[in-house]
């Protein structure tokens, strides 16, 4: 980015300039055009300072500078300082918005000071590069803040400067921050109340925390050239320097960011609390217990370089095994992530459930003297980096039961220190989003460990140590990468998908794939498709009889495992888990082939199998090879088809490299010499890996052939070599040098590819096998007949004696079986007795439970009579009592009626005498004057008033025998209703009882129909003793 595109940029309508680092800017261009340039295609800006020319001319010398900026006392520091005289009011930021004010002495430093600004204040940000949010900022505080702090701003003029506020009236310096934490700036948009105002975001002591800073300029126009500043002191830390300088000026480890990674296991205690698993204090591995939930804790911390902001984790992913593959691995839940309590590292946690079938391996007893490999990997997405970054941490476990208790334990963590290289993105590419890194690599400690050392010879150097020294490389060394382009990757795809659809028959198009190699991650799913046996369940389960058996070649299989790819980290271990599969599978083997047995070299073609698969799946491949292919003829009658094979190749040497065949002639060089391991152990003993697994692939795919092939390839490449060599020296070369060569995985590709573009006629093969079967029995007429008889006797008797030895065998093993057998029967026999007995002990207790049944089935039927009975007496006696109820309530009613008709009738009379005393003058006047009554002679009185006396008695007498009868009838009438609820009380209680005796068991029953039967009769009693109504008074 020149200074011509960045003045061009900054000088717009609407400007910002972002850093996605903390070591470069990134110029947003935003919709306006941008600014004039001068003639001669530099920049320039047309300001308008309030007729101030000398800041004009200032601006001007600084613009003119292309490469550098640098003004300490320019004309600058001497523009007038307009400080009208007002009040300073509290600053407007938070508390901890900017640091406290330092002491007005300030270190001078390489800067452009910008006066003539006003400090509006800062707030909080979420998104710390987006310029709308900018924006609303400075529009917030433009209209909160009423009294503007003058201010003098320094921005540094290289990256490792910082940004100083400084007070204008005191001299105080209000805030720094270091220049590389500075993130974004942005200018108000052209026409707006903002459009004097700048801001720029910086991260606030911790990665997720953003504050963005809010300043005016008194000089609208120098908003641009402050922007441009800051540009220009990232622009220079990020300018590539010469490339020959490169190596020597930029410190060594400017991209590298070193991590230390823990791993901590939880499980439930059974008390609702997770406690970390111990560890072992001599080998340090996990002790897990099983079926017991877990939790999976990761905490990264970075230790040193600049601060990389993790956002969050991507997944976290655990698998059984070691080196294992991205497919293989499964995902957990996740339960919390986030920064730990002090904040200096992030703490992933997810729960692990171990009963899930994917965690088989991890939820098994582990065998005694034995760990299984577990590995664990967090994806972190960083903001500063393009992709995910993932840790990966390999480490022992051993699973024990779940009531295991640990005396004797580690607490110490488990951690690693990783190394991750990071590479800037092009210019282009940075403003598309925060990320501006690219990962290199990411390395373990021991990885870089052993890099750095391998660096401190040049490669010359070690090519002539390696070809000078005698030493043989180990077998099993070298790496393989399991990197893969896409395109190769999606080809592969294609076929495995048409494979899969059609088993029968091989896809179009798949050898020419499997000539350029099979990617890494697809072999084991290849190899058992190519081989035919990825659904053979028969061979699996013969596998797992056959490991159970014993071998009388344990004691040579035992020595040779530890021999077997001892430079391999999964076979270095004597008690490993990769020498414990190597040895089953050998011994296996040895059992299922009995006319071959074990034949030293096998091992190393089961390790290359068991570094892709399972030991099961590991067995089925080496039987196919081994039967299909033919590689166990070689093995049988006295090595007769190897040699066959060393005779075809020697042909054909002789044929493609004469000069080459005609020099080992000379020298009596012959090919059983030097390709024995070639064609017995499928050159697995001695090269390296990514060549091993190469040739295998060739091997599955077009048959034994290819060892031809890759052997006629070895020879062209070292002819020249070979043809200096004396006898002695063509050994050590074919022993030592050669497989040194391919150790790089560039020098086997091409080994390779040379060996595909070799052609070795199959016809060319059969021709030269007629002739070696020729040569071979023109030798047998030519040999003395002695000789030959005796040599085949002594084939004879040695066959005898396998014969014997079998026989010898066989006889052991019947009497063994039959000695089993009869065990095994006279324990059947016993017992079949047993079960006898206990059949017709189970007969006696069924008769006795049917008979049981049937007098339970009686007594049901007799309860159900008498609770029938029972019922309808029940039911009688409340039909007797309903009627009891209803007369009762009959008689009252004829009570009530009754007394009405008395009421009525005693009115009527009362009525009539009254009539007839109001009718009878005398009477009236006595009723109605006293005095009158009073004023009458005795005699007179006497006379007129004893019929009246006479009449008014009788009434008095029957009106009070009216009121005894009305109250014996309320009395009557009372003691009518106390029975009738005597009777409604009685007759609940029969029915709960009768409701009860229902439900009841027959003890419960029984006494509940004595109880009922007796509180009923009493209730008939009670109720005939009480007089009826009608004895009563008429």
């Amino acid at each position: 980015m020149d200074d011509s595109s960045s003045i061009g940029k900054v000088s717009s309508s609407t400007e910002s300039v972002a850093t996605v680092t903390s070591e470069e800017f990134v110029l947003v261009q935003s919709s306006a055009a941008g600014s004039p340039q001068g003639s001669g295609g530099k920049p320039r800006l047309k300001m308008s300072c309030n007729g101030n020319e000398q800041l004009e001319k200032a601006m001007e010398e600084v613009l003119d500078d292309d490469d550098e900026v640098k003004v300490e006392k320019s004309s600058v520091e001497k523009m007038e300082k307009h400080s009208k005289p007002e009040t300073r009011v509290p600053d407007p930021r938070p508390a901890e918005a900017c640091p406290a004010p330092s002491s007005p002495t300030v270190l001078e430093e390489d800067s452009v000071q910008f006066n003539k600004l006003s400090y509006l204040g800062c707030t909080w940000v979420k998104a710390p590069r987006n310029e709308a949010e900018a924006q609303r900022a400075m529009a917030t505080l433009r209209a909160e803040s009423a009294i503007p702090i003058p201010i003098t701003l320094h921005v540094p003029c290289g990256p490792d400067g910082s940004v100083r506020i400084v007070d204008q009236a005191s001299g105080t310096e209000i805030a720094s921050f270091p220049i590389y934490k500075v993130l974004f700036c942005a200018r108000g948009r052209e026409g707006s109340v903002e459009s004097d105002c700048f801001s720029f975001t910086e991260s606030y002591r911790s990665s997720e925390d953003f504050q963005i800073h809010v300043f005016s300029c008194h000089i609208k126009e120098a908003v641009s050239r402050i922007l441009y500043s800051f540009s220009t002191a990232f622009r220079r830390s990020s300018r590539p320097a010469d490339i020959r300088d490169t190596a020597l000026s930029s410190p060594p480890d400017s991209d590298l960011y070193t991590f230390t990674v823990s791993l901590e296991v939880k499980e439930d205690d059974g008390k609702g609390n997770y406690s970390s698993v111990p560890k072992d204090r001599d080998k340090f591995y996990f002790k897990l217990r099983q079926g017991v939930q877990k939790k999976v804790v990761v905490s990264v911390q970075q230790m040193c370089n600049k601060e990389l902001g993790i956002e969050r984790c991507f997944g976290m992913l655990l698998s059984a095994g070691q080196k294992v593959c991205n497919s293989d691995m499964h995902l957990l839940d996740m339960e919390s992530m986030g920064k730990s309590s002090d904040g200096k590292a992030y703490v992933i946690t997810g729960t692990w459930n171990p009963n899930m079938p994917a965690f088989q391996p991890l939820n098994e007893d582990t065998p005694k003297d034995k760990q299984v490999y577990m590995t664990v990997a967090a994806d972190l997405v960083v903001t500063e980096v393009v992709e995910p970054v993932r840790f990966l941490m390999e480490t022992l476990v051993r699973v024990y039961p779940s009531n295991e208790r640990f005396w004797y334990f580690s607490r110490k963590t488990f951690s690693e220190t990783f190394y991750l290289k990071l590479r800037q993105q092009a210019p282009e590419r940075v403003g598309q989003s925060d990320a501006v890194y690219e990962v290199v690599s990411l390395q373990r400690e021991a990885e870089r460990s052993n890099e750095e050392r391998g660096r401190l010879a040049s490669p010359t150097e070690e090519e002539e140590a390696d070809e000078d020294s005698d030493s043989e490389i180990s077998s099993g060394t070298g790496d393989v990468s399991k990197d893969c382009p896409e395109k190769i990757l999606e080809s592969w795809g294609g076929i495995l998908n048409r494979w899969h659809g059609n088993l029968s028959t091989r896809p179009k198009g798949l050898p020419s794939l499997v000539r350029s190699g099979i990617p890494e991650p697809l072999r084991a799913e290849v190899w058992q498709l190519l081989a035919g046996c990825h659904d053979n369940h028969d061979l699996l389960e013969h596998y797992r009889i056959l490991i159970t058996k014993d071998s009388a070649q344990e004691g040579v299989i035992t020595r040779d495992i530890h021999r077997t790819f001892p430079a391999h980290d999964y076979f270095k271990d004597s008690d490993g888990d990769g020498q414990d599969s190597l040895y089953k599978i050998c011994k296996a083997y040895s059992v299922y082939d009995e006319e071959i047995g074990y034949c030293q070299g096998q091992s190393f073609l089961a390790a290359v199998l068991l570094l892709h698969m399972p030991e099961e799946q590991a067995f089925c491949v080496l039987v196919k090879i081994m039967y299909e292919y033919g590689l166990r003829a070689l093995y049988k009658n006295n090595f007769e088809d190897l040699h066959c094979k060393f005779y075809q190749l020697e042909r054909l040497m002789q044929e493609q490299l004469p000069d080459l065949w005609s020099h080992f002639q000379e020298l009596n060089l012959e090919a059983h010499m030097y390709a024995s391991q070639w064609f017995l152990t499928l050159f697995t003993a001695k090269f390296p890996l990514c060549m091993v697994f190469h040739i295998t692939d060739l091997l599955l795919c077009e048959g034994l052939n290819i060892i031809f092939n890759v052997a006629l390839a070895l020879l062209k490449t070292s002819k020249e070599d070979l043809l200096q060599a004396d006898f002695e020296g063509a050994l050590k070369f074919f022993r030592v040098q050669l497989p040194k060569r391919y150790r790089a995985a560039e020098n086997a590709r091409r080994l390779m590819e040379q060996a595909c573009n070799i052609k070795v006629p199959t016809k060319k093969l059969k021709k030269f096998e007629k002739e070696y079967q020729t040569l071979r029995e023109s030798q047998l007429q030519q040999e003395d007949p002695i000789d030959r008889y005796q040599r085949e006797n002594r084939r004879l008797q040695e066959a005898s004696m396998r014969l014997e030895q079998e026989n010898d065998d066989l006889a052991h093993e019947l009497v063994t079986s039959k000695i089993a057998l009869r065990n095994d029967l006279d324990q059947a026999e016993d017992k079949a007795d047993v079960l006898n007995k206990e059949l017709l002990s189970t007969k006696q207790r069924l008769v006795e439970t049917e008979e049981e049944k049937r007098r339970q089935e009686e007594e049901t039927a007799q309860l159900k009579e008498v609770f029938r009975r029972e019922l309808e007496k029940a039911e009688l006696e409340i039909k007797k009592t309903t009627a009891i109820i209803a007369e009762y309530k009959q008689i009252c009613s004829q009570l009530s009626t009754r007394l009405e008709k008395q009421q009525a009738a005693t009115k009527e009379e009362l009525d009539i005498v009254r009539s007839k005393v109001m009718g009878c003058e005398h009477c009236r006047d006595l009723f109605s004057t006293l005095g009158s009554l009073q004023a009458s002679s005795p005699g007179r009185d006497k006379t007129s008033t004893e019929p009246l006396d006479e009449e008014k008695d009788g009434l008095k007498e029957q009106l009070r025998q009216l009121e005894l009868d009305l109250a014996q009838t309320k009395l009557q009438l009372v003691e009518a209703k106390c029975r009738i609820q005597e009777l409604e009380h009685q007759r609940g209680v029969l029915m709960n009882e009768i409701q009860a005796a229902k439900n009841s068991w027959l003890s419960k029953t029984l006494g509940s129909l004595k109880s009922s039967a007796s509180s009923s009769s009493s209730s008939s009693s009670t109720s005939q003793t009480p007089s009826s109504p009608k004895e009563g008074p008429a």
